[in-house]
């Protein structure tokens, strides 16, 4: 009986932890954490601030899941890893050993020597501490500054909104997320940010946050010298692979991640990285080497199961897509669309003139094949995008068969017909496109 051990109990090390079970009845199986007792959803800590969720709506599993499948749970950190020993020394005084070990260590908010960035009543958003934090610090304040202009940064200007808190959003670059989004989306998010009454400082870089005679955040100083009043800032300019507690074990070689194959192995015998803290070290084309998001953890920890089990795989996270919310506006973007298209592309762009709805289309100069899409405010069949960019429809066929992307809810003001006219395209197929999708939906199921 060999002995798994996994650090880390998010998506990436609970999805390591439960494929291992299914895979082999027999082995022992530990999940190490330092942050819960339980897997939760962290993509779901906003809820629970502003109040559509407990902390218990946010667990998939029963707290009876783990004893049932026989997954050991262990709140401890680990101080040191000896990699030729194959052990682990925790915190509280005892050792594990391991046959094999995932390291599933997360992310950590960035912090770029801001001074003051220390103070009481500053914190980023990241772990279910980080939410406790927020909620002892921000109960009955008048007025918060959240810097960073990405989604955690907007995840949280939402959350502090919730709760009549005053927010100013300080934005270093001249547009949101203009380094993702094209200037058409980023310029429609600036306008839906101000209607929320949101302070959005554009080109607004913290500079210093200023404390009060007991050590707490008082105002922000910004790089233009304007001292902005508040009693919390939140830091959220990016994450960062959580990868400290591995840079003395030069036996594992790391980067801006972990760096693994592409059967997720790191340089230490034995030893694996799944999640947000890894960084692969040939990524397929079209991905990048450190990818924090969801779903990647979760297809990560299947790889390394089936890897350790004795059914070797390729990584191959297939087409990327993304999915987010900017307060009441949903995003979807399947492919790669830049922020600034490529010389040898070009881009088929709608916007509804009377919603905050948008539809990018990028495609091939030379053949119009579509490489990517944008949708705001639209649902989009996730298969379908795929679909057509795997097999390189072009924007033509697109236009054409346009009814079977459409996933909004019943009622829903449809957008086809606006968008071919736009276009200038005509349709010669039914406006829901039955049967296109139930084709793609046959082609897609195992032979």
């Amino acid at each position: 009986m060999r002995h798994h051990i996994i650090i880390g109990n998010g998506i990436a090390g609970t999805t390591t932890a439960r494929h291992l079970r299914k895979h082999s009845s027999e082995d022992r199986i530990t999940i190490l954490s330092k942050e819960s007792d339980h897997f939760f959803s962290r993509t779901a800590l906003m809820y629970i601030y502003m109040g559509h969720m407990t902390y218990n709506d946010t667990k998939p599993y029963e707290d009876s899941f783990w004893a049932k499948n026989r997954i050991e749970l262990v709140r401890d950190t680990v101080l040191a890893l000896d990699p030729a020993a194959k052990s682990l020394q925790l915190e509280n005084g005892g050792a594990l050993s391991y046959d094999t070990l995932t390291l599933a260590l997360g992310s950590e908010p960035n912090k770029w020597g801001w001074p003051g960035q220390d103070l009481d009543g500053v914190r980023g958003l990241y772990s279910k501490q980080d939410l406790e934090y927020m909620e002892q610090y921000t109960a009955g304040i008048a007025s918060a500054v959240v810097v960073g202009g990405g989604l955690i940064g907007i995840e949280m200007v939402e959350m502090l909104m919730s709760r009549g808190i005053h927010t100013t959003f300080l934005v270093r670059e001249d547009s949101f997320w203009n380094g993702v989004l094209p200037a058409e989306e980023s310029a429609m998010i600036n306008e839906h940010i101000v209607e929320h009454h949101v302070d959005l400082r554009l080109k607004g870089e913290l500079d210093e946050v200023l404390a009060d005679d007991h050590g707490r955040a008082r105002a922000v100083r910004t790089k233009g010298g304007e001292e902005i009043p508040c009693q919390f800032v939140g830091l959220t300019a990016g994450v960062h692979p959580n990868i400290a507690f591995l840079k003395d074990h030069s036996v594992i070689e790391t980067n801006r991640g972990i760096l693994v194959d592409e059967l997720f192995r790191t340089s230490a015998p034995d030893v694996y990285a799944a999640g947000d803290c890894v960084e692969v070290r040939e990524p397929k084309p079209g991905r990048r080497g450190v990818e924090a998001v969801w779903y990647t953890g979760k297809m990560h920890g299947e790889y390394i199961a089936a890897t350790i089990c004795g059914h070797p795989k390729p990584y191959d996270p297939g087409i990327w897509w993304n999915s987010a919310k900017f307060m009441d506006i949903e995003y979807q973007t399947y492919g790669t669309v830049l922020a600034k298209c490529p010389d040898d592309e070009r881009d088929f762009f709608w916007r509804d003139p009377e919603a905050q709805r948008t539809l990018r289309i990028r495609y091939k100069a030379d053949g119009e094949q579509v490489t990517g899409f944008n949708l705001f405010g639209l649902r989009g069949r996730h298969v379908v995008c795929e679909h057509w960019i795997q097999r390189g429809a072009t924007l033509a066929e697109v236009m054409d068969e346009l009814g079977a992307l459409n996933f909004d809810p019943e009622f829903y003001r449809r957008f086809e017909p606006a968008v071919r006219q736009t276009h200038g395209g005509v349709s010669t197929s039914s406006p829901v496109q039955k049967g296109l999708f139930t084709k793609i939906m046959r082609s897609l199921q195992p032979k």
